[in-house]
């Protein structure tokens, strides 16, 4: 005979084993990506090489220019459309033991086509709220909030950085690790933005930086944010035959502001390899060592670039059955127009850099220039800021 307390408990087992259902299904990582692209170049250092062409090489010609109504280049390559695999679920105790970049993608798992989260990201010593904040930031740490209205807008501290990094990274202690062991700022600093963007998705920049436009008119509204999870833009394109003297790669992308959705595979590779570097650098007692130059192939635009490329020429990501080559600088060179390649848009350098007089990069008032960069040099010492920006 069922009773109202065997109904009860009967009610309570049904309930629990259909949240037990849920959970099971959305912990499961959401699948890698698959899309046609070149052929692989299979390490950062290959990356580099691609990147490093001797200064003799003549780059190739610049496209021209676009009417400045077309906003968008498309493809590259004719890209398929992202698809979904299903991937085994793997016990906690298990995942402990597998490689970082499995642990890494599946405690984020990236969901191609979910939404941007309305987040926006930026670090300094003080929060705005404080008096110390610098006066001089005030104009531009504004100007994100007054153009994203909707977005939850943080500047977080070094303080807090540290216990944030600690809670979303708790069951992965080699990168809390790695945090802690960085012995500069300005590297904690470029790791965190990799670290938050991984963990939450949103928008990280600098906290010299400016939004011009707000980041729901830096791509095409015809272009499905389902196709698309990693925005990036052009740092430098120096048309120059001793441009290795002034940047690190021929051409190199930004990092002082990132677009993302949580779990990207770029972002998961770029937070282990400097994880794994970091530790391999603790441990053989050269961490102290670092000069400025360093730290940019380190945790800077250089290792940021080299990431990008790596992913773009992945077998994992990537369908090569129609590959006719790696996808190197000579496919961005001279680009007025935004480009996607796979899930990744790529922005002009007018974009993240207008008004910087070189490079063929337009005006603050250009329809393609969405943030200003201060290039303030803040990470540096007094006396070093502003040399090399150039």
């Amino acid at each position: 005979m069922l009773t109202f307390r065997r109904a009860l408990v009967v009610a309570a087992v049904i309930l629990t084993f259909f949240l037990l259902l849920r959970n099971s299904h959305n912990s499961q990582p959401a699948a890698i990506p698959k899309q046609n692209s070149p052929k692989p170049t299979g390490s950062y250092s290959e990356n580099k090489a691609i990147q490093q062409t001797p200064p003799d090489d003549p780059p190739s010609p610049a496209k021209p220019p676009r009417p400045a109504s077309t906003k968008w280049e498309g493809d590259d390559g004719g890209r398929v459309a992202l698809v979904k695999r299903p991937l085994t679920q793997v016990p906690l105790g298990d995942m402990n033991a597998q490689p970082l970049r499995q642990q890494l993608a599946y405690s984020f798992p990236y969901d191609s086509e979910g939404k941007f989260p309305a987040y926006i990201w930026q670090t300094w010593k003080t929060t705005p709220s404080s008096g110390d904040f610098e006066e001089a930031f005030r104009p531009a740490e504004a100007s994100w909030s007054e153009l994203h209205p909707n977005f939850v807008h943080e500047v977080i501290t070094d303080s807090v950085a540290v216990h944030l990094v600690r809670h979303f990274y708790a069951s992965v202690p080699e990168v809390q690790e790695a945090y802690d062991a960085l012995p500069a700022p300005v590297m904690k600093a470029d790791f965190f933005r990799y670290l938050i963007l991984l963990a939450r998705g949103g928008i990280y920049s600098d906290i010299d930086t400016t939004a011009l436009k707000s980041a729901v008119e830096w791509v095409p509204p015809e272009v499905p944010r389902s196709t698309y999870g990693l925005v990036i833009g052009i740092e430098a394109d120096p048309d120059r035959p001793d441009w290795h003297e002034w940047y690190s790669r021929r051409i190199q992308f930004c990092q002082w502001t990132i677009q993302s959705k949580p779990g990207h595979p770029v972002l998961v590779d770029i937070v282990a390899s400097i994880t794994e570097e970091t530790l391999r650098r603790k441990r053989a007692g050269e961490l102290d060592k670092m000069h400025m130059k360093s730290i940019v192939e380190f945790t800077g635009p250089a290792v940021w670039t080299d990431a990008i490329f790596k992913f773009f020429n992945n077998p994992d990501y990537f369908d090569m059955s129609t590959s006719k080559g790696n996808i190197t600088w000579k496919d961005f060179t001279g680009i007025t127009q935004a480009k996607k390649v796979g899930d990744v848009v790529v922005l002009p350098i007018t974009s993240f850099s207008p008004g910087v007089g070189q490079m063929n990069a337009g005006e603050d008032d250009d329809p393609m220039a969405f943030v200003k960069h201060a290039f303030e040099g803040t990470w540096k010492p007094e006396s070093e800021r502003h040399i090399g920006e150039q």
